[in-house]
């Protein structure tokens, strides 16, 4: 899998690989639903079995921080990172209450593009751009609501601030949940997909 860097612009497979390089792919992944899912599991390198936690092809929106709490509860010196989109953390970003209250310390991840991403992809390719219901021009404010939550919020709109972010959010978990808010290329798509009712050979790549 490749992408066009976009200079300053976040990249979401960008964010992926420095989560890997800086955790050496030893973190336990959880995900969301939809491109965050995808992303996660085509540009993080685990480099050891069962560490990817996801609901496949469920779907099911809000999967990822509760499976995290979870992970962390199971395994409480992992590093555990839940990729999230702006769409499925609001399903059940409660839990950052429960994360707080039972000192279960893990990292969410958002790669924030004001869609729901994977719909949008398909309304992009296959229906002209005739956006329905993917646009999300109301969203919370993800750092004021993790401080709500007496967790760190960190936000990042930068390409050369990625590295930095995640290292601070790396040194806040040992103690504390951390959000970060990855402001990412709003129309970036996940390749390759194949179209509803073709084979696998007509696949697109881009």
């Amino acid at each position: 899998m490749a992408y066009i860097d976009e200079g300053e612009t976040i990249k979401p497979q960008f964010v992926v690989e420095k989560l890997d390089e800086l955790t050496g792919g030893d973190a336990i992944i959880t995900t969301e639903v939809g491109q965050n899912q995808m992303w996660a599991a085509q540009f993080y390198k685990f480099n050891k079995p069962r560490r990817l936690v996801t609901s496949g092809g469920l779907g099911t929106m809000g999967y990822g921080l509760p499976a995290a709490i979870g992970a962390k509860m199971a395994f409480p010196e992992a590093t555990v990172i839940d990729v999230a989109g702006d769409g499925s953390i609001q399903m059940n970003i409660q839990e950052l209450a429960t994360s707080k209250q039972y000192e279960c310390p893990v990292i969410i991840c958002i790669l924030n593009n004001n869609y729901l991403g994977m719909v949008r992809q398909w309304q992009e390719l296959f229906y002209n751009k005739r956006y329905a219901a993917t646009v999300m021009e109301v969203t919370p404010d993800f750092v004021a609501l993790a401080e709500a939550y007496g967790a760190v919020g960190i936000r990042c709109d930068k390409t050369s601030e990625v590295e930095a972010t995640i290292k601070q959010a790396l040194e806040a978990v040992k103690t504390s949940t951390v959000v970060l808010d990855f402001r990412i290329a709003r129309e970036e798509g996940v390749f390759p997909m194949v179209p509803a009712g073709k084979a696998t050979t007509e696949m697109l790549l881009v």
